[in-house]
């Protein structure tokens, strides 16, 4: 019983955080960064994503209800959030905001902002991750060991994305400056279409809950 649980866990949030898909986009967020930096970046997202969705995990099912906040409306404010900045990488706002320089200054805010926004959340932990940790550990029943299980499996899907941020930043220096600017243009199209899909899927999730 306990493997079904390990295995069905294992499979959910490996396909929820979807590691590989965040490769580009972390090379397009941290453009302008050297190595070290990169590291600090996706150390930072990995520890406040792990941090979200263990507290998701152990009582976000509670918080909300007393809240009175539900999952649709997580997609529906993440997807917007991730549409303002799709809407950045493909029309480089970024730039005009830091005063039209060629190169962005890397600041330590800088490197806090983008770790917690958008990678760690909504990027990492974002609604779908967070919906499935809830109802991972509802399925627990409570059960300390499947639990604890569920932690370590946490712990294990943040660090496939740790690995693979790690891995972007020699995919970046292979393209170089024209190829990262094109990667980031195209990523900002991409990212807008997810982020639609983000809002259509809280929209579709709020009417059916609606209409029970």
């Amino acid at each position: 019983m306990l493997f079904d649980y390990i295995s069905a866990a294992l499979v959910t949030l490996f396909v929820t955080l979807d590691p590989p898909a965040l490769a580009p986009i972390f090379i397009s967020l941290t453009q302008g960064m050297n190595a070290e930096e990169r590291k600090r970046v996706s150390i930072r997202a990995a520890l406040i994503a792990f941090c979200i969705l263990a507290f998701f995990g152990l009582g976000g099912e509670v918080l909300l209800r007393l809240l009175g906040v539900g999952i649709p409306a997580f997609r529906i404010s993440g997807g917007l959030l991730l549409f303002w900045i799709a809407f950045e990488m493909v029309f480089e706002r970024r730039n005009e905001r830091k005063q039209h320089t060629a190169n962005v200054a890397i600041t330590e805010d800088h490197i806090r902002n983008v770790a917690a926004f958008p990678l760690a959340i909504p990027l990492m932990a974002g609604p779908g991750a967070i919906t499935a940790v809830i109802l991972l550990a509802g399925r627990a029943n409570g059960d300390p060991v499947y639990l604890s299980s569920l932690l370590i499996l946490i712990a294990l899907g943040v660090l496939s994305c740790f690995v693979v941020f790690q891995a972007a930043e020699r995919v970046s220096r292979m393209l170089g400056v024209t190829g990262n600017i094109v990667l980031s243009r195209l990523l900002g199209v991409i990212l807008a279409g997810l982020a639609v899909q983000f809002i259509i899927n809280g929209v579709e999730a709020l009417f059916k809950g609606s209409a029970l």
